[in-house]
């Protein structure tokens, strides 16, 4: 069963000009993470010694570069042809949308989330509240709304497929990860239902042998589950053993594939 919820969005604080971005800055101020980042020109810091990156110093001022953050305000620092000068020039983009659907299975709690490019997130869990903290979280300043009817149909889907996994789940996906991880969540997606693989035999397929710890991260780092299936790999002795919403799925999703 899907439940609908209602748009949520992250308020985020206003800043009003690039003083007070500067006084963030020399503040560490937390409550502005999200809203915008800065770079520091590398020059700066043969000239400065001030602390973590020579900040604090009024004379560095000129050389953080402040960039509202991309998918609100994007600014790109223009070099204005003298040392201890910068112009900032700002460039309106819409925020990012994550549409979602909350639903129970057999699993337990399920949440589908999804960009205009794909799924991003198939998340299992025991309160939903806590799936719902987690894609804020991740995808913080985007908008979250929930799912019209088309997009209902779409995480009905996705849950089906979890109940009776024998007939795969195509969907267009959107993971957000390293190009690491991206090659490794690949080559999951080339095993068989009813099938696995072990670490070692991931690594050794995307070419890098010797980096089974770097796979086994990159399966506990996927957040698109039974899409990407990481379910489906093991270790070199077949046992069954970390997953990252639990061995017990784990080893029922297995077991659903292998009587499917």
């Amino acid at each position: 069963m899907l439940t609908m919820a209602t748009s949520t969005e992250r308020k985020l604080p206003t800043i009003p000009n690039d003083d007070a971005l500067w006084d963030a800055v020399k503040r560490r101020e937390r409550l502005v993470d999200g809203v915008f980042y800065y770079s520091v020109r590398l020059a700066s810091l043969a000239r400065t010694k001030a602390g973590p990156l020579g900040i604090g110093r009024g004379r560095l001022k000129a050389d953080v570069l402040t960039k509202r953050q991309a998918r609100r305000t994007r600014w790109a620092a223009v070099d204005a042809g003298r040392a201890n000068e910068t112009t900032l020039v700002a460039r309106r983009e819409p925020a990012a949308m994550i549409r979602f659907a909350l639903g129970e299975c057999s699993l337990g709690s399920i949440l589908v989330a999804a960009t205009e490019r794909g799924v991003c997130t198939i998340e299992f869990g025991d309160e939903p509240d806590t799936l719902m903290r987690n894609l804020r979280d991740r995808f913080s300043p985007a908008r979250l709304a929930g799912g019209d009817a088309t997009f209902e149909r779409l995480a009905a889907k996705a849950i089906a497929v979890i109940e009776a996994p024998a007939g795969g789940l195509d969907l267009p996906l959107d993971p957000h990860g390293t190009a690491f991880q991206q090659s490794v969540w690949q080559a999951l997606r080339l095993i068989a239902p009813g099938s696995t693989a072990s670490y070692a035999e991931i690594a050794a397929r995307i070419g890098r042998p010797k980096a089974v710890r770097a796979v086994a991260r990159a399966c506990a780092s996927n957040t698109i589950a039974v899409a990407i299936p990481c379910h489906r790999v093991v270790r070199s002795d077949a046992a069954v053993s970390g997953y990252r919403w639990g061995v017990r799925r784990k080893r029922a999703l297995l077991a659903r594939e292998q009587t499917a």
